[in-house]
């Protein structure tokens, strides 16, 4: 099973690529594959792109994909107009900041995000990317408490360094690598579909029961540092806020920091500006990124509350480009343009209609075991079989590439989740269109593989 996408060497994949591709975009797939190291998830590629445009990616050959992935930087759309000009005007002004110096795109942006986060986050850093980012949270969690074991969540994923894969629960990164950092210990994640407790008759009490898991191992080992967690996992698992209160008050009770990676979705994505706030509870450490670059720049922040400034004497973060002012300027438009243009709620109101039609469509088609959805953060999983819950996962593969194949680009996640994280500039129209190509490809592949009521 692969967590965090599909395979990239199969033979639907390939099959797709022989039906749909001419021979101009399969030369420059073949030179890049020639060129770059190969890796699970990625190279060879799929596709070769030309232009993204707003919801849209186009490809070599001209045809055009309403992109629900994009790798959730696309919050307001790709070639974001206010995000391309403020670019360009500051290229023209400073393109480059050293280190020990600073400059006005980065100190605004600090300001704004110390403003917007809740509670008393108000210390900031940024880095070029999220796995960086929690690397700073993980070393100040170290010095603050003077301890270095943390607990995080089997099947999350944090990044990919050597550090954010200990954290991480993936065997997909995990797994033949060698020794990852001593004292991190991991415990089941909030995911009441497949709850490893079994404890799914009980409402509510699958939450509890894995947060009553974190507080017997903040107990049992006695000396953590900090735990760290995806506020709502981007399968997405979507835990209730009695779950997230509880562990906070269990690191609490334990002096352990609550770290939350919100690097995906925050900025809107769940109907919230931050993640977090759709369960009424403040973390020591916020880590946000992907799409605080506008789509266009590589930029992630961590935010931390006022006491944990604690490290003037420590490198946490010393990156290049740290205090970049035209990623800096990328992320003060990307803010302006969420604010301006009410995407927040425009994603809250949408994502409630868009699940709204993704249970009908269940309802339809026995394929679809389960749908779950924050905002404009989807998930729609396909199972075998509801009573068992086995994972479909052939049949979610074929489902993704009869999907492509109609004009609608998204990833898999758990081998069996179809994850749906469009723009959160999309139009209730496109919405019902991108639906009608899904339900069309889950109705196509039902029929290959012998599904009916």
């Amino acid at each position: 099973m692969t967590a965090e996408g599909d395979t990239n060497q199969g033979a639907r994949r390939a099959a797709w690529q022989a039906e749909h591709l001419d021979a101009d975009t399969k030369a420059l797939l073949d030179e890049d594959a020639r060129y770059f190291l190969h890796q699970s998830l990625s190279t060879p590629c799929l596709n070769g792109l030309r232009a993204a445009d707003g919801i849209y990616l186009e490809d070599l050959q001209g045809r055009r994909y309403m992109d629900f992935h994009g790798n959730s930087v696309q919050q307001v759309g790709f070639r974001n107009p206010r995000v391309m000009n403020a670019i360009k005007e500051q290229l023209d002004q400073l393109p480059f900041s050293p280190r020990r110096y600073t400059n006005r795109p980065a100190v605004a942006l600090a300001r704004k995000l110390a403003e917007l986060a809740p509670g008393d986050l108000s210390r900031v850093l940024f880095t070029p990317g999220g796995a960086e980012a929690n690397s700073i949270a993980l070393q100040l969690a170290r010095v603050a408490t003077g301890r270095h074991k943390t607990i995080s969540m089997w099947d999350a994923f944090h990044g990919g360094t050597l550090d954010t894969i200990s954290i991480g629960g993936e065997a997909q990164f995990r797994a033949g690598i060698g020794p990852l950092l001593p004292g991190t210990e991991h415990v089941p994640p909030p995911d009441p579909y497949h709850c490893p407790f079994r404890c799914l008759e009980r409402a509510g009490a699958c939450d509890l029961a894995c947060a009553a898991m974190v507080e017997y191992v903040l107990e049992k080992e006695g000396d953590v540092a900090a735990v760290v967690a995806e506020s709502v996992r981007n399968a997405p698992y979507i835990p209730s806020a009695e779950y997230w209160q509880a562990v906070r008050a269990a690191c609490d009770r334990h002096g352990a920091l609550l770290i939350l990676d919100e690097i995906p979705h925050a900025l809107g994505r769940t109907g919230s500006f931050f993640t977090c706030e759709n369960f009424g509870v403040v973390p020591d450490i916020l880590v946000i990124g992907k799409g605080l670059g506008g789509a266009v720049f590589p930029l992630a922040a961590v935010i931390a509350r006022e006491g944990l400034n604690v490290a003037a004497d420590r490198a946490l973060g010393h990156f290049t480009h740290e205090k970049n002012p035209v990623a800096c300027a990328a992320g003060l438009a990307t803010i302006e343009e969420i604010e301006e243009r009410g995407l927040v709620g425009h994603a809250r109101e949408l994502g409630a209609y868009a699940l709204q039609r993704l249970r009908e469509l269940a309802d339809r088609h026995p394929l679809v075991g389960d749908v779950r959805g924050l905002g404009l953060l989807l998930g729609v999983e396909l199972v075998r079989d509801r009573e068992t819950r086995e994972r479909a996962v052939d049949e979610t593969e074929a489902v993704m590439y009869a999907a492509l194949s109609r004009g609608l680009n998204f990833k898999t996640t758990m081998g069996n989740v179809i994850n749906l994280s469009p723009p959160l500039i999309i139009s209730p129209e496109q919405i019902d269109q991108a639906l009608g190509i899904l339900e069309a490809a889950i109705g196509e592949v039902e029929g290959e593989f012998g599904y009916s009521e």
